[in-house]
């Protein structure tokens, strides 16, 4: 990634997040154990509880982008993080359900905060195409650092005590904060930073009006985060439907998510190229909802084979799955950035996570009740769902980039919307 080499803000941007990776999967490997084992909490009182907390991280994503604009993405995603790791180190110190919910809720407001900022950030200090493709490895550098931590939390898994599951939880904090020392100081080592972070918080600063007011931005905003509902196929969807509902091994499951990640790694940039683009962004949406479909109606009819062949469709189903998922994120993306009005970019991102935030916590409930509970139905209603909100998607941006084209183009040709860096 040359990108990574060339420019600052970058490079500490992707050391930032390869560490609240590494952090993320290393607790997304051991914290159920641990919230049932260590804390001694029922599964339910823990679902109840990162619930509640997921409630408040929609919140906090909305207030990110007020705050961006206030105090400087940069300076909000720098504090956010530290807050994170702080929250993270709090777990080890769970006794009862209502520490552990409060302890769950500043860690989803501070990774509402720190999310929302750091789109900010890139929709601040980046144009163009610059601005996705940045995204786009920054979540190669995520997927790779979730993967590793998730190895490296097997450790404690083979050890398998309250005592190995609390250890990590700590490790999860101290390494969450140690991501923000690439960030401090950075508007200092940056000529123009401090000017592009700082600008909506003058009092001259131009005013646009809410973001909410914004019918184009409120319906992509909608459509993206029914869309995002996908990332529970994933993490809930498929390991359930594996085990209770196909006759392949439960190690598929394991196979499913390295597939994933992999590909992911290797294709999400790929993906990327051109979405700045409004209507290249609505295709890719398009495609990634097409995409998605074929892969519940592959995982239904992995429901209704013998072993052999439900694994061999399994992967074939994760594979259009990941193809999907790295399309709708790049469209989503090119969209997020691209409609919103470049003076109030933080509340448009605010509002942009807020609907990510709003599908994360509520896909779990999603997939579930349909897939899971109504079988090859469920999976037909949800693929149909997909398939539907992008080509919603599309047609929503192919009608906004006609209204951006119909607008006065400066002389140099280039769209009005694209500013320049410094």
């Amino acid at each position: 990634m040359p990108g990574l080499l060339r420019d600052p803000v970058e490079r500490a941007l992707a050391s930032a997040v390869a560490a609240l990776a590494l952090s993320r999967g290393m607790f997304f490997a051991v914290s159920a154990l641990y919230f049932t084992r260590g804390v001694g909490l029922s599964p339910t009182a823990v679902g109840i509880g990162l619930t509640v907390a997921g409630a408040v991280g929609v919140l906090a994503s909305y207030a990110g982008g007020w705050l961006s604009d206030r105090c400087g993405a940069d300076r909000l995603q720098q504090w956010a993080l530290a807050a994170n790791g702080v929250a993270l180190l709090g777990y080890a110190l769970a006794r009862d359900v209502v520490t552990f919910v409060l302890v769950a809720a500043c860690v989803s407001a501070s990774r509402g905060l720190q999310s929302t900022a750091q789109m900010t950030l890139l929709a601040r200090w980046y144009v163009g195409p610059e601005r996705v493709a940045v995204r786009a490895r920054l979540r190669v550098v995520m997927n790779v650092g979730i993967g590793i931590g998730t190895l490296l939390a097997g450790l404690a898994l083979v050890v398998d005590t309250a005592t190995a599951y609390r250890l990590t939880v700590v490790l999860v904090g101290a390494i969450t904060t140690l991501g923000t020392i690439p960030l401090a100081g950075l508007r200092r080592r940056v000529s123009g930073l401090a000017e592009r972070m700082d600008a909506s918080a003058s009092t001259e600063a131009p005013r646009g009006p809410s973001p909410l007011k914004d019918r184009t931005y409120v319906t992509s905003t909608v459509l993206n985060a029914l869309l995002a509902i996908h990332f529970a196929l994933t993490s809930v969807g498929i390991p359930l439907w594996v085990a209770d509902h196909t006759e392949a091994p439960t190690v598929v499951v394991s196979a499913l998510l390295v597939v994933n990640t992999a590909y992911v790694a290797l294709f999400q940039v790929r993906a990327s190229r051109g979405t700045q683009d409004l209507r290249t962004a609505g295709r890719s949406v398009r495609r990634a909802g097409l995409l998605l479909l074929a892969a519940c109606l592959l995982f239904a009819l992995a429901g209704h084979l013998g072993a052999a062949a439900a694994t061999g469709v399994l992967l074939l189903g994760a594979l259009a799955s990941s193809a999907g998922e790295t399309r709708g994120e790049a469209g989503s993306w090119g969209m997020a950035f691209e409609l919103a009005d470049p003076a109030r970019a933080g509340a448009y991102q605010g509002l942009s996570q807020t609907g990510l935030a709003l599908a994360l916590m509520l896909g779990p409930a999603v997939v579930t009740t349909t897939a899971i509970d109504h079988g090859t139905l469920g999976w037909i209603a949800l693929g149909a769902l997909f398939a539907l909100t992008g080509t919603a998607t599309a047609l929503l941006a192919n009608r906004a980039a006609r209204s951006t084209g119909a607008e006065a183009q400066p002389a140099d040709g280039t769209n009005g919307a694209v500013r320049t860096r410094g």
